[in-house]
C-alpha cells in the first residue's frame, strides 16, 4: 500500500520528543507530528496528550522526496467552531472564567484632537511669540538627542 497525501491511516507512536511525535506507520514506514498539528489547543507538553505506544489516527500532510512523512492528528478530527475554542489564553480564563468576552455596552472610540489650550484673544505677535518658543525648544530636544546618538559633543562630562 502507498502512501498518498491526504490518506487517513492509524500508527503507534514511538517516541516523544519537545517538537513533535514519531508515528510508526504500516509498512515499517515512520512519520512526524509537529507539535501544533496534535490538537487544535495550545499544547505545551506532547506527554500530556500523548504516550509511548498509544494507537493514533494520522493524516498524511506530505511526503518528502528524501521519504520524510509529515503527520497530523488534529486534522482526523472536525475543527472545533470559532467561538468555542478552548486553551491558550490567559490565566484568567485557565482560573474558570468565561471563555467569551462580554460585548461592550459603550459607544465605540472615535479619535478626536487633543483639546488645544485655550487661546483666548492672543494677537498675532503673541501666537507668533509662542510658537516661535515651541519649535526652538522642540528643535533643542532633537539637536541634543541626535548629538549623543553620533557621540557628538555633548554638555554632559
Amino acid at each position: 500500500m502507498a502512501f498518498q497525501v491526504g490518506d487517513i491511516v492509524e500508527g503507534k507512536v514511538t517516541g516523544i520528543k519537545p517538537f513533535g511525535a514519531f508515528v510508526s506507520l504500516p509498512e515499517g514506514k515512520n512519520g512526524l507530528v509537529h507539535i501544533s498539528e496534535v490538537s487544535y489547543e495550545y499544547v505545551q507538553d506532547l506527554t500530556a496528550v500523548l504516550s509511548d505506544g498509544q494507537t493514533v489516527k494520522v493524516k498524511i500532510l506530505s511526503i518528502a522526496p528524501d521519504g520524510k512523512i509529515a503527520l497530523s492528528i488534529k486534522r482526523t478530527q472536525p475543527a472545533p467552531e470559532r467561538g468555542a475554542r478552548q486553551g491558550g489564553g490567559s490565566q484568567q480564563r485557565q482560573q474558570g472564567a468565561p471563555q467569551q468576552r462580554a460585548k461592550r455596552e459603550a459607544p465605540p472610540r472615535v479619535w478626536q484632537p487633543k483639546p488645544s489650550q485655550p487661546q483666548g484673544n492672543l494677537s498675532f505677535e503673541d501666537m507668533m511669540a509662542r510658537y516661535k518658543s515651541q519649535s526652538e525648544e522642540k528643535i533643542a530636544d532633537l539637536k541634543r538627542v541626535t548629538e549623543n546618538r553620533r557621540g557628538g559633543y555633548s554638555r554632559r562630562r
